[in-house]
């Protein structure tokens, strides 16, 4: 009789372990290796990404400190009186103007300048004109958001806004507005942050009173004679 075959040792009823492949690395450990050499390069990613926009951030804020100083194109005057020169409106009132006080201020955010004229009375009847010229040269803060909406040197002049003229070509942005009444014209020129203004008024009675005023053509000498003074001051 045949009998069982003996085996030294027990029988190992399980499979014998798979050694894993020298190329392949074992699930777990091969699992971390991959979430490990993927996370670097999004970290590296993302602190270039962090690096950049603080860079980008630095460099918009320096721009916007620039951006919002305001360009200055022209200089201060000491003394505008001897740089007005309303030639073109003295031969629309059919009279010369004379300056007859200069005043100015330098500060860090902003110089000015102011200069009255006037006309030397001739007879208790005549029409007479009189005109101020200022000139604002804003160092910080451009004005363009409150050019206009002031009352400017003559706070008790009322203006008609309905009649606002809007003057192309000089500087960039440039009305001309008329008082109430007929009493007077306004110019005011914004152009970086430089603000000029010229006002004309005139007062009078009898034959040589306002009706006899040519609004039209002091309105087109105010504009001539301002060309004229933003040439003269420009740098």
């Amino acid at each position: 009789m045949i009998g069982e075959p003996e085996i030294d040792g027990g029988w190992d009823t399980e499979s014998p372990a798979q050694e894993p492949s020298p190329d392949r690395p074992r699930e777990h450990e091969g699992t971390r290796a991959w979430v490990r050499g993927q996370r670097a390069p999004w970290l590296w990613a993302l602190g270039g990404v962090v690096a950049a926009s603080a860079v980008w951030a630095g460099a918009l804020a320096v721009q916007d400190r620039f951006s919002a100083t305001p360009r200055i194109g022209y200089r201060h005057s000491g003394d505008l009186c001897k740089e007005v020169d309303l030639k073109t409106v003295a031969q629309a009132t059919g009279r010369p103007f004379e300056g007859h006080g200069s005043s100015q201020g330098v500060d860090r955010a902003q110089d000015w300048a102011y200069c009255g004229l006037g006309m030397r009375w001739e007879k208790p009847d005549a029409l007479l004109y009189g005109a101020e010229v200022s000139v604002e040269l804003h160092k910080e803060v451009g004005p363009g958001t409150e050019f206009t909406t002031g009352p400017g040197m003559s706070p008790e002049a009322r203006l008609d806004l309905e009649v606002r003229r809007a003057v192309p070509g000089l500087g960039d942005r440039a009305v001309l507005d008329r008082h109430y009444a007929g009493e007077g014209e306004r110019l005011m020129v914004l152009d970086g942050g430089a603000v000029f203004t010229l006002t004309v008024q005139w007062h009078g009675v009898g034959g040589d009173g306002p009706s006899a005023v040519d609004e039209d053509a002091i309105g087109a000498a105010m504009i001539e004679d301002m060309r004229t003074l933003m040439a003269k001051l420009r740098r």
